[in-house]
Formats: structure tokens, sequence, C-alpha cells
């Protein structure tokens, strides 16, 4: 539950046609004035794994956004959500071009990004395919390689077998009725993916949340970002009592306020 007032979330979405005739669903709000909107970055939110625009984050920055005349973008990946496709054909390298479609077509002038756990390692890949759009980063749980660090080299060798012959692997969720599909090429896709083994060429300033009671995302993920980016402008907010969500009011603030400070030193 957020301590927030109520969000535009059950309006319908727009969608963006996509060239292989997929629909990603979105909500975009603009700034509230037009005369700023050319210096003032706007924000744009990338969900997680299996999670949707409709989640406590994603409502809960929108309306702060709105509160703050600043332009909010949110959308769901493709087999995420309201948009089409399944969500067994997807993977990392996919889903970056579904945000950067969305950053290239839904959106105006200079971006802050801000990525929530696989929408952390999403966040990285639209930014280092369009660096002169981005103007910074905000990660919440932020999990860059998460398919090759945090799937696949702690599966047993009877779940990694399954996964080869077979092509994917079910497995259950505690956040949700569903269980997580784990395809071959998720993994594959992922490792063509991969950020943290060389330095990661960003220059724009980089603000990394995470909960040290995580139990999905090791907090040393964070340091380890840290250490892979080039900018020095990098800075962690280690929230000791938090979890994966992140979704407390009090870790809400904490986060709208790195969006805040973000904005304000990269307005123009």
């Amino acid at each position: 539950m957020t301590h927030d007032m109520p969000t535009p979330q059950l309006e319908k979405p727009q969608y963006l046609n996509r060239p292989d005739g997929l629909k990603i669903a979105y909500h975009h709000v603009p700034g509230k004035r037009s005369d700023v909107q050319a210096v003032t970055p706007g924000v744009m939110f990338l969900g997680g794994f299996m999670s949707d625009m409709t989640g406590t984050k994603a409502t809960h920055l929108e309306a702060h956004c709105i509160r703050q005349g600043v332009a909010y973008t949110r959308f769901d990946y493709s087999g995420h959500g309201q948009s089409s496709g399944k969500f067994a054909d997807g993977t990392i390298g996919k889903w970056a071009s579904d945000a950067i479609a969305v950053l290239d077509e839904i959106t105006a002038g200079p971006q802050i990004l801000v990525g929530s756990s696989m929408g952390g390692w999403i966040m990285l890949l639209t930014a280092l395919a369009r660096k002169d759009r981005v103007a910074g980063l905000v990660g919440i749980a932020a999990a860059p390689d998460f398919t090759e660090d945090l799937m696949w080299t702690q599966f047993s060798d009877e779940q990694k077998k399954t996964l080869m012959d077979q092509g994917a692997l079910i497995e259950p969720t505690e956040y949700g009725d569903d269980p997580y599909t784990i395809t071959r090429a998720l993994i594959e896709d992922g490792r063509n993916q991969l950020l943290l083994r060389n330095p990661i060429e960003l220059a724009c300033p980089v603000r990394l949340v995470q909960g040290m009671k995580d139990p999905d995302v090791p907090w040393q993920t964070a340091i380890r970002l840290t250490e892979a980016l080039v900018t020095d402008d990098v800075r962690v907010d280690l929230i000791k009592t938090g979890d994966h969500r992140l979704s407390e009011p009090d870790q809400l603030d904490v986060i709208t306020k790195h969006i805040d400070e973000m904005i304000a030193k990269t307005a123009a």
C-alpha cells in the first residue's frame, strides 16, 4: 500500500505499435508547463521481471511527478501487463528494445530513467544506446546480469539440464500467483547483454537504492555496479531493513528524494 494520492492507473493505456506487430501499452503524462519541458528532464519508469506498470512504485512516482509538474512515462514490456505478446517469448534484448522505442517515440527531451529490479538492467542498456537522451539514472534494487548471476549460476545441475533440454524452466515465485517461466532463450540472450564484466561507459549521474534484506538481489550487486560504472557521480543508498520491493512509505520517500535531486541537478 502507498501513502500517496490515487493515480490514474485504471485509465486505459495508449499503445505504441512496434515493427514486429506487438503493441506496447503505456501511460504518458506531459510536464505541466511547456516553457520548462525543454530544460527539465522527464522521468521514465522501467519495471521488473513479470511486473507491470500498475505496481506501487510506478503509480506512486507518477503521482509525485504530476504534483511536481514533471513529465512521466510508464509502460509494459512486451508479454507483460497490458502489452501484447507472450512473456515466454521475451528476452532482455527484446525488452530493452521496447524501452528504447518508448524513449524514442513517446518521450521528449532529456529523461531520467528509473529502473526497478530487472528494469535497472534495462535502464543501463537503454542509456548506453541513447546517451544523448539520458540525463541520469535511478536504480531501485537494480539487477544487471541477473539471468546469469542470480539464475543460471544458482540453478542445480538438474534445473540446468531441464532448461537446456526442454527449453524452459517453471519456477514458483512469492511475487504473484503465476510461476516464472525461465526460458533457454532468456538465459542465452542475457549472456549477450552482460554489463558487470566490463566498464560501463556512462557519464551521467547514477543513484542506487538497495535494501539489505533483499532476498533476490544481494546488496553487493549495487557495489559491483558502482565499481563497473565509469562515471564518478554514483551514490548508493542502502536501506538496512529494505526488502526487494522497497514499496513502504519511507522507502518510496527515499526514491522520490533521489529523483527530485536528480531533476534539480540535471535541469539546464
